[in-house]
């Protein structure tokens, strides 16, 4: 407060004591009312929501089923919030402009501050690179093959200023993914980050498996033998600054692109079959990104003096929307030091003020404030201040300098740097539980985002100011969202429930060469089928209830197919049938197993275990050896980690027909098994592993 508005505040206090002191005939009244004008004048204001609460969205036609964000005026979606912002390539020109040689891009080694690379900077090296490559034959696709780094987001805008699509590859692909990638976009360039991961892809092309592949890039240096290596199967090998001084010499004018253009082909990890690659335009980036901006505007206005911290792969669109929104701004993105185990230390040392973040991250803040606390007292005093907090939110109010942030929670917004403004959480659900209670104790808007990679990662948001739970938000001004029948299901539309569809200037082109899956996806008349399960609430809002294919998604954001799963487990000797369970809370998947009665008993035996088949089940150590057989079944096959069930449950009796765990098809009734054995997969998730 300044001295101006103090005096006023104190002259405005004086006036009014002395008039109600006349009227009271007492000083004590004079006092009071003293403390009641600061009191009025200094309480905290609550947030200002940019429409109804109770009405965030609007029926598109008079159709409920079909909705679109309360904050349009009419059925036209939002394309560009700025109208001379509409690739890639102007949003980091705005950015420029703001910010010029102000810092953009942060990085640190261990016990060291960050160094930053300023707009002007990143500019120019992103010229020289894109120049070089180029130089090297690029034409049209360019692989990125790193974790995010600076080096990662100067490549991507080397990409923008010559109009060159980016493809990202990421190790959770597997080499046979990544081989079916480079071939189908027919590459001859790929940046790496090191010799360990260029290798990978030498090798391929040793085998003949990659033959476009002609040129490899390095940020870090690589040793003579490599290059000797790939040069005996006529591949260029150079470091980043060899290919930026090839730049420098054959420097290229920029060859901007147009909103129509692509911009990034991501590629799902997908969980059968090949992976699909999204076909996302600089005009998909750019109104996804303006509808968050509209979204955020009067209540978190991104300033030039922001900061975001960089560690959720860059190769999938959450990262990537968060940090192209920063940088339209001039705002900065610190990345971490790679190893996620320093991520705490990043973020003490960084003092972020925009936090992107999954559940699994929320989960374990959450566990750990849960943990350090060891008394009953402290137990009752911070729940206590929790309640007291949420109350403030429900009235809009968020702040980090209440009595109770003071006491109690400075602590833990200290290990987030302390400057928290905002928080957004996304790519997979989040428990009401957990997010209600962060909400008071970190201090900050915390908003959470649903969508997918072919709608270019967002199509509904929460709102600032909601403080409800169950839900994620209302369609972005970009998006018309509707549920449709699912009869199969029981799922329909006049009910407000059905599969999540979405049209608008953000729904992806189609995926790559695949016209029979891209046909799959976008249907006739433009609508994107994504496969979850959706229900309107009163609200305008949308919560996710289901998934119409039987694919689930773990905390981490990773997708399971259960039952390319069960298809391999059941090569393992004493199954014969399994049920694979995964929660969309957790990390991991569990199973409920059905042994073989005619073999199990003596499969038992020979490991040196005795019973009959009922006493086998129960035993807790041949389960153990249950899940060892199936585990090394399941690798052999080639399952991820996170594919492989960390516990079982043995159960002594067969699905079937007649106990209406099979369909008369003999196929299993998924939602009915879940059901059955409730108890038994919750009590499975009580284990941490």
């Amino acid at each position: 407060m300044g001295p101006g508005n103090l005096s006023r505040l104190l002259a405005t206090a004086f006036t009014l004591s002395r008039c109600l002191s006349v009227e009271l005939c007492s000083s004590r009244s004079g006092a009071l009312a003293s403390l009641t004008v600061y009191w009025l004048l200094t309480r905290p204001r609550p947030v200002r929501p940019p429409c109804d609460l109770q009405a965030q969205s609007v029926a598109v036609d008079g159709d409920p089923s079909c909705r679109r964000s309360a904050l349009l005026k009419d059925d036209n979606l939002l394309e560009f919030y700025y109208d001379d912002i509409r690739t890639v390539y102007e949003m980091f020109q705005r950015g420029l402009k703001i910010s010029g040689d102000g810092p953009c891009l942060g990085h640190r080694k261990p016990g060291q501050p960050y160094e930053w690379i300023s707009y002007s900077e990143v500019a120019q090296q992103a010229q020289w690179m894109g120049s070089g490559m180029i130089a090297k034959g690029c034409q049209k696709f360019v692989g990125v093959y790193s974790p995010n780094r600076p080096e990662w987001v100067i490549s991507e805008m080397a990409c923008h200023t010559y109009s060159m699509a980016l493809v990202p590859l990421y190790d959770t692909l597997g080499i046979e993914a990544m081989v079916h990638i480079l071939n189908l976009a027919e590459m001859s360039l790929v940046v790496c980050d090191r010799e360990e991961r260029a290798a990978l892809l030498l090798e391929c092309k040793e085998k003949g498996m990659t033959p476009k592949i002609s040129c490899l890039v390095l940020f870090n240096d690589f040793s003579q033998a490599f290059g000797e290596r790939a040069k005996k199967c006529e591949v260029d090998v150079l470091n980043w600054v060899q290919l930026m001084e090839l730049g420098k010499q054959d420097l290229k004018d920029p060859v901007l692109p147009r909103p129509q253009d692509l911009a990034v082909v991501c590629f799902t990890s997908g969980t059968t079959g090949k992976p699909k690659g999204a076909m996302i335009t600089h005009g998909n980036i750019a109104s996804n990104t303006s509808s968050v901006i509209k979204i955020l505007e009067g209540s978190f206005v991104i300033q030039q003096e922001d900061v975001s911290i960089s560690y959720l792969p860059l190769a999938h669109m959450f990262e990537r929307m968060i940090q192209l929104t920063m940088y339209c701004y001039g705002a900065r993105v610190g990345f971490f030091q790679g190893d996620i185990s320093l991520l705490m230390d990043d973020i003490k040392t960084l003092k972020p003020t925009l936090f992107p973040v999954v559940p699994r991250i929320l989960n374990r803040i959450y566990d750990k404030i849960l943990g350090s606390v060891t008394s009953p007292f402290q137990r009752a005093l911070l729940h206590y201040a929790v309640r007291r907090k949420q109350a403030e939110l429900c009235r809009g109010i968020v702040r980090n300098n209440s009595l109770w942030d003071k006491l109690l929670f400075n602590k833990i917004q200290a290990s987030l740097g302390g400057n928290l403004r905002f928080a957004l959480t996304a790519s997979a659900p989040i428990s009401s539980t957990v997010l209600s209670f962060l909400r008071a104790t970190m201090g900050c808007m915390i908003c959470e985002g649903y969508g997918q990679t072919e709608c270019t990662g967002g199509c509904t948001f929460s709102l600032i100011g909601d403080s409800s739970t169950d839900h994620v938000g209302a369609p972005l001004p970009c998006a018309m969202v509707k549920v449709v029948d699912i009869p199969d299901m029981n799922y329909f539309s006049k009910n407000g429930e059905g599969e999540i569809c979405i049209r608008g200037p953000s729904v992806f082109k189609g995926y790559l060469k695949d016209p029979e899956r891209t046909a799959e996806a976008l249907d006739s008349d433009g609508w994107l089928h994504t496969g979850d399960v959706g229900q309107w609430l009163p609200n305008g809002t949308l919560r996710i209830i289901d998934r119409k294919k039987h694919i689930f998604k773990l905390s981490q954001g990773e997708y399971v197919a259960p039952e390319k799963i069960e298809n391999i487990y059941l090569r393992s000797a004493p199954v014969l049938q399994v049920f694979v369970h995964g929660d969309s809370l957790q990390s991991y998947v569990v199973g409920i197993v059905v042994p073989d009665r005619e073999v199990f008993v003596e499969w038992a035996k020979e490991r040196g275990f005795v019973g009959s088949y009922q006493e086998l089940c129960q035993n807790p150590d041949v389960k153990n050896v249950v899940l060892e057989d199936m585990r090394a079944v399941g690798k052999e096959a080639g399952l991820k980690s996170f594919e492989q069930v960390k516990d079982i449950y043995l159960h002594a009796e067969m699905f079937s027909v007649a106990n209406g765990l099979l369909t008369p098809t003999l196929k299993s009734r998924r939602s009915d098994i879940r059901s059955a054995f409730q108890e038994q997969l919750a009590n499975m998730y009580k284990t941490p592993f």
